[in-house]
């Protein structure tokens, strides 16, 4: 070794031990994902200020409206907001019989085809929004075929006089304003079914676990939603032995149980006091900003940024590893706080997601599940 080689390793030596020698410790160790998260209530309104200057990462839920077009430095993702249903009352004159029911309900939706105002006609209960939708992607095209095929006329006398109730303040915008009742005696109602508080309603998380299993799939929605419409008793027994041999895998192999899937939700859709008309979309924004923004954004298709598979992979862009990540959400905490019987409202959910720490969290894209912090390795001889 030349004495110009030991001189560059003697200056080495010292810079680096000088270095360890300062006191000074990193700020930022680094994690998998923000070691501080801060939920704030914020009015939509006021969100968007907070957003377009980086003071908020994200605002969760689809309440928040840009009155153009957003920025570049504003992105979005898109997941399942709401079913729209329409329910027939049983002691209308229009419902006579089943039959009856059907061409008043059809009716409904074919007028509510091609109104837009945010609808997508849908006249099935499972979603491409779900995992298994592949499933069910014929009956869906067959039912939709079959409903705006048959266009009821709706100038009849009977029709003319139809009292809708529209229960909800995006109903109010797609029904026609002369079918519309603000009393207590209706024909019709056109109502809607948030998706993300139907999944939290039957959710338990409890020991690490969120269930049951089936929770994120179409056909189980589709039960928890339609399964109190049924009217007919056998229909309702029918749906009921379908329902269980799903939950207790009385099933030979996955055909049987797709086989099993798809009759139930037949069954669910058969009857016309209540038919799906189609969907909402929710739109969720984030600050994708170089500097104050975030990347690698998962979310549920369900949920949407309201799930464990967000606040698990998001990183801010700002720091190489972690920090610290500002999310804005609409609705004030309403729910008690304990894992059991709790965290159902929006805000403990998001909460939840945050401080929980479940061994299976919803994998993007499909109706199952992934691991969240354990895999499984094979062992090898020679390890």
């Amino acid at each position: 070794m030349n004495r110009r080689s030991a001189f560059i390793m003697f200056a080495m030596a010292v810079t680096i031990a000088t270095a360890a020698r300062s006191g000074h410790e990193l700020p930022v160790y680094p994690s998998y994902y923000p070691h501080e998260i801060e939920i704030t209530t914020v009015a939509p309104k006021r969100a968007e200020g907070l957003l377009l200057a980086g003071k908020i990462q994200a605002y969760v839920g689809g309440a928040l409206r840009f009155a153009g077009a957003p920025p570049a430095s504003i992105g979005n993702v898109e997941s399942l907001g709401s079913f729209v249903i329409v329910r027939v009352n049983p002691s209308s004159p229009l419902a006579k019989d089943g039959r009856s029911a059907c061409t008043v309900a059809e009716l409904v939706i074919q007028d509510l085809a091609g109104k837009g105002g945010g609808l997508i006609l849908h006249p099935y209960p499972v979603t491409p929004f779900h995992g298994d939708y592949l499933y069910h992607v014929d009956l869906a095209e067959a039912a939709k075929a079959r409903i705006l095929g048959g266009r009821a006329d709706s100038s009849g006398s009977d029709t003319q006089y139809l009292k809708l109730k529209a229960g909800s303040e995006f109903a109010q915008t797609i029904v026609r304003p002369e079918w519309r009742t603000q009393g207590s005696d209706w024909d019709v109602e056109v109502a809607e079914v948030g998706a993300a508080e139907l999944v939290a309603s039957a959710s338990v998380a409890m020991n690490g676990w969120l269930g049951p299993a089936w929770i994120r799939t179409g056909w189980f929605q589709a039960y928890l939603f339609l399964n109190e419409h049924a009217s007919d008793e056998n229909l309702k027994q029918r749906i009921e032995t379908l329902f269980q041999r799903l939950q207790t895998s009385a099933y030979d192999d996955a055909v049987e149980r797709i086989n099993l899937e798809r009759s139930l939700v037949t069954a669910l859709a058969s009857g016309c006091h209540a038919l799906v008309a189609g969907y909402t979309v929710k739109r969720e924004y984030f600050n994708v900003d170089s500097s104050a923004g975030i990347e690698n954004i998962a979310y549920d298709s369900l949920n949407g940024l309201n799930s464990p598979m967000f606040i698990r992979t998001v990183k801010l862009k700002d720091f190489p590893w972690n920090g610290s990540l500002a999310l804005g959400i609409g609705a004030p905490p309403a729910a008690v706080w304990n894992p059991v019987a709790g965290f159902t409202d929006e805000y403990g959910r998001l909460m939840w997601s945050a401080v929980g720490d479940p061994a299976l969290i919803p994998s993007p894209y499909e109706s199952a599940w992934m691991l969240n912090r354990i895999s499984d390795v094979q062992s090898s001889a020679k390890q």
